[in-house]
């Protein structure tokens, strides 16, 4: 997920928890409070924290020359790291206010381009987060190396990607992202959690990630 045209350096261990860009009921009947405040405040919480200590733990390696744990820090960077990014992106692109809303013109027009029908790729996006494997979560993700959007299926979320894309559209399907409000039925869960799709910021992302941009906070200015 390499983004050259970013300029909001993060130094080492320095990673923040976003803000939620809206109340924790805002997102209700499809997701309770209760699951939101758990899932923002520990779960997303728990992966900063957690990748804030693996870069100081590489700092410190690199400042002994001691790598006899690289193998267990580097696996830390990425589970966490990936969990911060893709978190941070869920959190934005969702919204309260837009049930009923419809995806934007550049969005149509790659979806279609690639996909053929606009209904056929929400099929196999509702049919990737249904169906991927223990937990997980579904991606549709823009690929520079081919100029095309792809949907991934994550079972872990720091495997099963293409070198490369960049994440506009995901969904959690982690138990925790649901589990209070439909226990073991999440199937029913994506189907509505397809109502509360902010089509205008997948759209703002799709743009951005043409131009090899990775905003992670909703509203980020990158230049």
């Amino acid at each position: 997920m390499y983004n050259p045209g970013m300029t909001n350096f993060v130094p080492a261990g320095k990673h923040k928890l976003p803000p939620l860009p809206y109340p924790y009921s805002a997102l209700e009947p499809v997701i309770s409070a209760d699951t939101v405040r758990i899932h923002h405040d520990i779960h997303h919480k728990a992966y900063v924290e957690g990748l804030n200590k693996a870069e100081l733990a590489m700092v410190e390696a690199r400042r002994c020359n001691d790598f006899s744990l690289v193998k267990y820090w580097e696996n830390e960077l990425a589970f966490n790291g990936s969990g911060h990014i893709l978190h941070s992106i869920y959190w934005t692109v969702m919204a309260p206010e837009c049930y009923g809303s419809e995806p934007m013109r550049c969005t149509v027009q790659k979806v279609t381009q690639y996909f053929g029908r606009f209904d056929a790729f929400m099929e196999q996006f509702i049919a990737a987060a249904t169906k991927v494997e223990g937990s997980g979560w579904a991606i549709v993700a823009w690929n520079p190396a081919w100029s095309r959007l792809e949907i991934l299926m994550a079972e872990k979320h720091q495997n099963l990607t293409q070198w490369g894309v960049i994440p506009i559209l995901v969904i959690d399907v982690w138990e925790h992202a649901y589990y209070l409000d439909y226990q073991s039925k999440r199937e029913q869960y994506v189907k509505e959690w397809v109502k509360l799709i902010n089509w205008s910021e997948v759209e703002r992302r799709l743009v951005l990630a043409m131009r090899r941009k990775v905003p992670l906070f909703y509203a980020d200015e990158v230049d």
